[in-house]
């Protein structure tokens, strides 16, 4: 197998196609448009800056139509595209850049105060400026011809993506051409992409839910992709309801879908031409899934993970009312299986940790020796998630396997408590940690995000759980809080809740 250039193709074959749409600077660029910068910037990054096959190029940037070029144009050097995660310390990004060693750095103008910090980690570097005048628009200008055609193989490294670095230093997920190919095909098959296929981007691209769903993924096959600076839930509901625009597919995670729903304007919002809203990131509470659906919206729920290139289970809309809480069947090329703390498989629905296998299954990471990248020894991949498979092939996430506490020797999996709490009309957000306790080894504490202008006592919320749930399950400690920290995908962040 050989790997092949998606924008070329389409500016050969449908040139006036509109690819990318830049929300912001509101910029738009048809295939032809995108082919002839793409290719510019290969021929600056390989004259200029000295960018040849398998050099990293690095990315810190806000949401821009650029990352896409440079993604492509890594493409046809056969250098390795690393996006970074703009939310990051100077001394987090200090050692990413070190472990990753990029030949060049771009960045946009809102990174300045954190590129001066690391001048004397990186080296070259060239600026960026959401379409404005600037050194990259510069060396765009100044570039002619193509670069020379390379081979490469489905098992080359296009993209490097760091993990959050929750636990421990970051990791440099390997992202192939033939995982990205895999996956494309699993997520086309399921969420029906075509030409006319039209994406909403609001999800940061340095993370895979951002960078290839839905929009890396419809370029394949020659569509568009709106392509937002940053989450704005009041933007994204009037980009999501405007007919004019025509958006097909869009991805988010639950917190995105809960602000967006806190609005006035959803409930008089429109969003029957949207063909596919998936929901990910994170295991959703079942309220958060029946509001939209009472308003007629189908909120696909999907299992994935950056070593999976995204997508590796969706439920239909079909099932999304009796199945709801699951996150689908497994997409088509892709192995599942759950096993014990001792890797025993587990038949039957019993709850363990899922291990997968597959052409869109990570190799591994960055710098790291085969026994240090996740996998089995007979190769399947250790997801770190807790899941059950109903007697109907449904997986159905019951939480983070490292999230579980034992309280009394019985198994805690806080999401199961969590979907109780959201059950409360005045609960906007909730989430709940295992404490050390003397008595029982570990209970909960949960912290609660009410809703503005709600009241909501400790009582209330210990009538409401002691209906719902095992005693043992029923947390010891409630704090009311006003937020709950996140990531730059909205992803909770609970080692950063406190224990003590």
């Amino acid at each position: 197998m050989m790997v092949y250039d998606w924008i070329a193709h389409h500016a050969a074959y449908a040139p006036e196609r509109l690819a990318l749409v830049d929300v912001a600077s509101k910029r738009r660029f048809t295939y032809r448009d995108l082919d002839q910068r793409v290719s510019r910037l290969a021929c600056a990054l390989a004259e200029k800056y000295g960018v040849c096959r398998g050099e990293r190029v690095a990315l810190l940037a806000l949401n821009t139509t650029e990352c896409f070029e440079i993604l492509f144009a890594c493409q046809r050097l056969g250098a390795i595209f690393v996006p970074l995660n703009w939310r990051l310390s100077p001394a987090e990004l200090e050692y990413i850049l070190k472990d990753c060693g990029p030949k060049v750095v771009i960045w946009d103008d809102e990174m300045e105060p954190k590129i001066d910090a690391l001048r004397g980690v990186i080296g070259a570097t060239i600026r960026l400026s959401n379409g404005a005048p600037s050194a990259y628009e510069e060396a765009l200008a100044a570039a002619a011809g193509k670069p020379a055609p390379i081979t490469l193989s489905p098992d080359d490294t296009w993209t490097i993506l760091y993990t959050s670095g929750t636990t421990g230093y970051p990791k440099g997920t390997l992202m192939t051409y033939g995982m990205v190919f895999a996956n494309t095909v699993n997520v086309a098959m399921k969420t029906n992409l075509t030409a006319e296929s039209r994406g909403l981007t609001f999800m940061p691209l340095f993370h895979a839910g951002g960078l290839y769903l839905f929009a890396k993924f419809i370029l394949h096959f020659g569509g568009s992709n709106y392509v937002m600076r940053s989450f704005d839930p009041d933007l994204t509901l009037r980009l999501l309801s405007d007919r004019t625009l025509g958006i097909t597919h869009v991805l988010g995670v639950p917190t995105n879908f809960m602000m967006i729903a806190e609005l006035p304007a959803f409930e008089t919002a429109d969003f029957g031409h949207v063909s596919t809203i998936l929901i990910g990131g994170a295991a959703a509470p079942v309220p958060l899934l029946e509001k939209y659906l009472n308003k007629g919206i189908v909120l696909q729920q999907g299992w994935g993970m950056t070593e999976t290139t995204t997508m590796g289970t969706i439920l239909s809309k079909e099932r999304a009312l009796d199945k709801i809480g699951s996150c689908g069947l497994p997409v088509l090329h892709i192995a599942m299986r759950v096993v014990d703390a001792e890797d025993n498989v587990i038949e039957g629905e019993g709850v363990g940790e899922l291990l997968v296998r597959g052409p869109s299954v990570t190799p591994g990471y960055w710098k790291l020796p085969a026994d240090k990248g996740g996998h089995t020894a007979d190769g399947w991949f250790r997801t770190g998630d807790a899941v059950r498979i109903d007697g109907e092939g449904y997986v159905h996430v019951i939480d983070r396997i490292k999230d579980m506490y034992i309280s009394g020797g019985e198994n805690v999996f806080p999401l199961e408590i969590e979907n109780v709490l959201h059950g409360l009309p005045q609960v906007l957000e909730a989430a709940v940690i295992g404490i050390p306790h003397e008595k029982w080894g570990e209970v909960g504490r949960a912290f609660i995000v009410t809703r503005p202008g709600e009241a909501l006592s400790e009582a209330d919320v210990l009538a409401h759980c002691a209906a719902r749930l095992a005693r043992f399950k029923i947390p010891k400690e409630f704090r009311f809080v006003a937020e709950l920290p996140h990531n730059a995908t909205g992803k909770l962040l609970k080692h950063r809740l406190p224990r003590d």
